[in-house]
C-alpha cells in the first residue's frame, strides 16, 4: 500500500497503482492553480466509509510509495479521473475497471461560441 500524506501529516493509505494515478491527476489540476475536493471509499475489509478531503495548491501533499518502481499508467483511467474532478463531487477515486464506462457515460459537452 502506498500513503497520501496530507496537510500537517493526516495519512491515508492507497493501493499503490490507484496512489500513482492519483497523484497525476491531481497534480494536473493542482498544477493549474486549482482547488477540489478528492473522495474515495474505504473497502469493507478496511472498516467501510467515504473520504472526501480538500486538495489546494496551498496545502502540502505527499505520495509514498514503497515499490521502487513506478507502474505503467493508464491514460483512460487518468482521463476518467480528470473527467470526475469536473463534477460537484470533485475527483472520485473510481476503480480502474469502470473507467471506459464513466466515459462512456458522461460524454464532454459540446462547446458552444
Amino acid at each position: 500500500m502506498g500513503v497520501l500524506v496530507y496537510g500537517a501529516g493526516t495519512e491515508y493509505e492507497l493501493e499503490e497503482r490507484t496512489l500513482a494515478h492519483v497523484k497525476v491527476a491531481a497534480g494536473s489540476k493542482l498544477r493549474r492553480q486549482e482547488s477540489f475536493y478528492l473522495s474515495w471509499s474505504i473497502p469493507a475489509s478496511a472498516g467501510s466509509g467515504r473520504v472526501s478531503i480538500w486538495l489546494s495548491p496551498a496545502i502540502p501533499l505527499q505520495f509514498h510509495f514503497k515499490s521502487p518502481t513506478a507502474p505503467q499508467l493508464n491514460r483512460v483511467w487518468l482521463t476518467a479521473l480528470e473527467m470526475t474532478a469536473m463534477g460537484d463531487r470533485g475527483m472520485v477515486v473510481l476503480p480502474e475497471a469502470e473507467a471506459e464506462q464513466y466515459i462512456r457515460d458522461h460524454p464532454p459537452a459540446p462547446v458552444t461560441a
